[in-house]
């Protein structure tokens, strides 16, 4: 069966048989063709029509495909290159491929050929334009770990200067704080970002199915087991190993942790093989080790092997100065996603978000945006539609308060900060928080704000 190709194809070749060649053939499986007729004529082309793939003849008027492509790479153009060549030019097609050209095709021309030739180059640029929408969303996932507070700066700096080493490295902190983010950030900034990136989260697996998630196993090895399983260790090999929630694996594979640790080596569960990989490993845990360690929970040798680096991240409400940044970046984000047109949020909302705990952390913070997206109704999120989780809240006599009770704690609490700012100035108040004035009036007198 024929593929059907997706793209604009350009075909520049002064021989207009030639083009007819091209066009009938590619236009039958879908593709857009566009032609020109000498080099000038092509260069002109590529600015109007930005096509996936050039078909360039070598011997052109006015400028040579290959004048045409040195051209292209001078403007820093990286535009698959296909040169169309007879017999008596294949050197020169050769030299137009150690200058970037992707492929040549030779005169007279084979048609099963030119399509598989073409086909090959349309999907090498589709793959290159994933490649890039994976760089632009990972390099928007690293601005997570961004921020103003010197708590966060301190931890950023620590990481990048391990990311330079090999030493083990602890991520300590609340869960939702991101420290798989940063376990990712210091495996791009090292020498190893070219090698796997391997995550495995020890909460929530049996002691012998971490092991063999860990540690692979041979054929045999356990009931079920009908082949060789590889470990994560063991496809981490020369990238990095994270271990997410090391604090709660069991005493017995913490002891073929250490071993490995140690010895940079261990045996399939089954094998007496010994395999030796090359790991950088990070780990992560929102346990209290010392106490883990106190009470024998958790070997101390293995916690010393571990705590090379230890790099603390802040929980939210100790960063608050970070929090209308990364909100903004989860609305961009939700958004986007959700086919919204919700680009802004209300003084006051940016307001509530700021006096939050933040129990849940950057998670939750995320969680919190992406419902407002979804549910609001306007281009912005106000207030009402922010309803944070009230379990941590108290009043202050230590008692929950109820759901309501909490989202006019948190109101409450805004409108005083803006009425305070402004030496208790209603209108400017008003302002500040995003509101007509009326609603704020409204607010201070269902709040029995004095």
């Amino acid at each position: 069966m024929m593929k059907t190709l997706s793209g604009t194809i350009l075909v520049a070749d002064d021989d207009a048989d030639i083009r007819d060649i091209f066009k009938d053939t590619l236009n039958s499986l879908g593709a857009r063709i566009v032609t020109a007729v000498d080099g000038q004529d092509c260069l002109d082309r590529v600015e109007a029509d930005a096509p996936d793939v050039l078909l360039l003849d070598i011997e052109m008027p006015v400028k040579s495909g290959l004048q045409v492509l040195q051209n292209l790479r001078q403007r820093g153009s990286e535009a698959t290159i296909i040169m169309i060549t007879a017999y008596g030019t294949i050197e020169r097609a050769v030299q137009a491929m150690k200058e970037g050209a992707y492929d040549f095709i030779t005169k007279p021309f084979d048609l099963d050929h030119i399509t598989l030739v073409v086909e090959k180059a349309l999907e090498r640029e589709k793959l290159k334009r994933g490649l890039e929408r994976y760089s632009e969303e990972t390099g928007e996932r690293y601005r997570l770990i961004g921020g103003e507070s010197p708590k966060m700066r301190l931890a950023i700096e620590t990481a990048k200067k391990a990311a330079t080493s090999k030493s083990t490295v602890l991520l300590l902190g609340e869960s939702g704080t991101g420290k798989e983010v940063f376990a990712r950030a210091i495996h791009r900034w090292s020498e190893r970002k070219g090698e796997p990136f391997i995550a495995i989260n020890c909460v929530g697996l049996g002691k012998e199915l971490l092991e063999s998630e860990l540690f692979g196993h041979e054929k045999g090895a356990f009931t079920g087991a009908h082949q060789l399983k590889k470990g994560k260790m063991e496809l981490a090999d020369g990238g990095t190993l994270f271990l997410d929630e090391v604090g709660d694996i069991s005493p017995e594979l913490q002891t073929k942790l250490l071993r490995f640790l140690q010895e940079r080596e261990f045996e399939r569960v089954g094998g007496t093989q010994q395999i030796r990989v090359d790991v950088r490993v990070i780990a992560a845990t929102n346990r209290d080790l010392t106490s883990a360690m106190s009470e024998g929970r958790f070997r101390a040798d293995l916690y010393y092997r571990l705590n090379v680096i230890p790099i603390m991240l802040p929980p939210l409400r100790e960063r608050k100065e970070d929090i209308p940044v990364l909100a903004k970046y989860f609305l961009r984000r939700a958004a986007a996603e959700t086919k919204k047109n919700v680009n802004e949020m209300s003084k006051g909302a940016e307001a509530i978000l700021v006096a939050y705990e933040w129990p849940g952390n950057v998670r939750e913070l995320a969680n919190a945006i992406e419902r407002a997206v979804v549910l609001g109704q306007g281009p912005e999120i106000s207030i009402d539609d922010l309803p944070l989780h009230p379990a941590f809240t108290e009043d202050s006599s230590g008692a929950s308060l109820s759901y309501r009770q909490a989202l006019d704690h948190a109101k409450r609490d805004v409108v005083v900060r803006a009425l305070a700012q402004t030496d208790g100035n209603r209108a400017a108040a008003a302002r500040i928080l995003g509101l007509h004035k009326t609603h704020l009036l409204n607010l201070i007198k269902s709040l029995r704000i004095e």
